[in-house]
């Protein structure tokens, strides 16, 4: 797709990380920033949700997807799965529609449709795109293929093994060198930066993130390995795509599958690729601070993308010095069985909330699946996570009301203060009634002086990243109770004074609301479940 020229902006390597802080800050909402706000959404420039390769000629995936028979509390707990073992044809599949399929269609009470997907995404503007790149296996040819999730289908960009180029790119990282196939998540900017401006580049990561959280819970719980990779030269991979790296670029690449004899060819060279791709939009609106923040965070050599997985490791949790509640054992009530697939397809994104009680073990279980260990190089040789989960609870049966920050280590909930902060709640989320109605708030919180010094700007990808995987997890664990869940923008600085002593210092990386939704009125329209195919 040929587009003119964007202008140049300021060039930072990633080790100047004065990049990551400013775009932090000048993102940072604010009380007065959002009152402030002139931005208004024009409608008749809405981008289109999909990518669509006009002039390739779509292979249709198998309709009928394997069933791990897997309870999605267990499957989010579980540890990842180190067999060697390639995908089927329908596994690959599986996990291509549990990430990012569409999993039903929405009729409009005022016509049209809305096509809702396996995992949520800020403003439901699907702007993550999902690439394959696989071996002469799993009954595909060898290639680079575009995911479709409008018809279900694949679409070679390229043919022949590339997988040797992801090798190099990430520094040699062992789980690609292993892996018959892997995925490629990217951003096309544009497409949520049409309503949230120049904060879009957080939501790439936040909204890869939740994808990320079903491809890592689908794969352990079919018993493939799946591994996630955040170190790798950029360009190399956004050339393989072939993309226009100022307007759609790679995030993550994830390893699938593991072989303990690859035969992978050397690395090919790509040549430019020239594809016809449906433009998204009558124009578009070019927001320089996600470029430069792109840049900024990226790396230019395989050495670079290699050092991440020797750095030193992230310090753990401090023992708490308020009151401690230790987590609760695992929920009876119905609907802990729910199956990992039946979970995905249920979750939704929820608009309301009762001012109703949720249980204990519930949370305790939900907060275990989002702490779990997570397959992923910038984690390798830490027992920390970059984020730290703070809660505002409102209605828990059998914790009282108050600030908690949860400690993994110690299986404990320390209480920093007790007390009704419903309305804060409210506040602290850009005064909306769900995190005021909901049971709990669960705030991802980040230390990003010892991030950003361990990984440069790359780190802030990072914490962003780990944060939405995080909070992915607790939707899971939530729909898998039967309760809603929904993720929510913030006042960043209010957040961390509310949570201070103990967060000074931090920066808020992800929310998620949770608690018992309240059904919407019928005449705001139906939802028709699709089936694979």
């Amino acid at each position: 797709m040929s587009q003119e020229k964007l202008p140049a902006v300021a060039s930072f390597s990633n080790r100047d990380t004065q990049a990551a802080r400013r775009y932090h800050r000048e993102t940072n909402h604010s009380y007065e920033s959002v009152r402030r706000s002139s931005h208004r959404l024009v409608w008749e420039n809405q981008p289109l949700p999909f990518k669509i390769y006009s002039s390739l000629e779509p292979l249709e995936l198998p309709g009928t997807l394997p069933s791990s028979g897997a309870a999605a509390l267990e499957a989010l707990t579980a540890r990842p799965c180190m067999d060697y073992r390639g995908p089927t044809l329908e596994e690959l599949a599986s996990l291509l529609f549990y990430t990012g399929g569409v999993t039903k269609v929405g009729r409009m009470a005022g016509g049209g449709s809305m096509y809702f997907r396996a995992a949520a995404c800020t403003g439901a503007l699907y702007h993550i795109e999902v690439y394959l790149v696989c071996g002469p296996n799993a009954g595909l040819d060898a290639g680079v293929y575009h995911f479709g999730p409008h018809d279900f289908s694949l679409r070679k960009l390229r043919d022949g093994d590339y997988r040797r180029t992801l090798v190099e790119a990430s520094g040699g990282n062992p789980a690609l060198a292993e892996a018959p196939a892997a995925l490629v998540f990217t951003s096309v900017f544009w497409r949520n930066s049409w309503k949230y401006q120049a904060r879009a580049y957080r939501h790439s990561f936040w909204d890869s993130g939740v994808m990320l959280a079903n491809t890592l819970a689908v794969g352990t719980a079919l018993r493939l390995p799946v591994s996630i990779v955040s170190g790798f030269v950029d360009r190399q991979v956004n050339e393989l795509l072939g993309l226009d790296e100022d307007r759609e670029a790679a995030l993550q690449v994830v390893a699938v599958g593991r072989d303990n004899s690859p035969s992978m060819g050397p690395a090919t060279g790509t040549t430019a690729l020239d594809l016809e791709v449906q433009p998204y939009s009558r124009w578009e609106v070019d927001y320089p601070a996600i470029r430069e923040m792109h840049g900024a965070s990226g790396l230019k050599s395989p050495e670079e993308a290699a050092a991440h997985r020797d750095a030193p490791p992230l310090p753990g949790c401090p023992r708490p010095s308020g009151p401690e509640f230790p987590l609760a054992s695992a929920p009876e009530e119905d609907g802990i069985g729910r199956e990992l697939e039946e979970t995905i397809r249920r979750r939704g994104s929820s608009r309301r909330f009762r001012q109703a009680d949720i249980g204990y073990s519930q949370l305790s279980a939900m907060l275990r699946g989002a702490a779990a260990p997570i397959s992923a190089d910038f984690l390798e040789g830490s027992d920390a996570n970059i984020n730290q989960m703070y809660l505002i609870v409102n209605s828990v049966d059998g914790l009282p009301s108050g600030s908690y920050v949860f400690n993994p280590a110690r299986d404990v909930l320390e209480q920093l203060a007790e007390g009704d902060f419903r309305r804060q709640a409210g506040y602290l989320d850009l005064g909306q009634e769900l995190a005021a109605d909901s049971s709990v708030n669960v705030y991802f919180l980040a230390d990003l002086e010892p991030v950003l010094e361990r990984f440069g700007n790359r780190g802030y990808r990072m914490a962003q990243m780990e944060a939405s995987i995080m909070g992915g997890r607790l939707y899971l664990g939530a729909y898998a109770q039967g309760l809603g869940a929904t993720g929510l923008t913030f006042f960043d600085d209010d957040v961390v004074e509310f949570f201070s002593p103990h967060a000074a210092g931090k920066s808020v990386m992800f929310l998620v609301a949770i608690g018992r939704p309240q059904r919407r009125p019928q005449s705001l329209g139906r939802t028709i479940p699709l089936t694979a195919s």
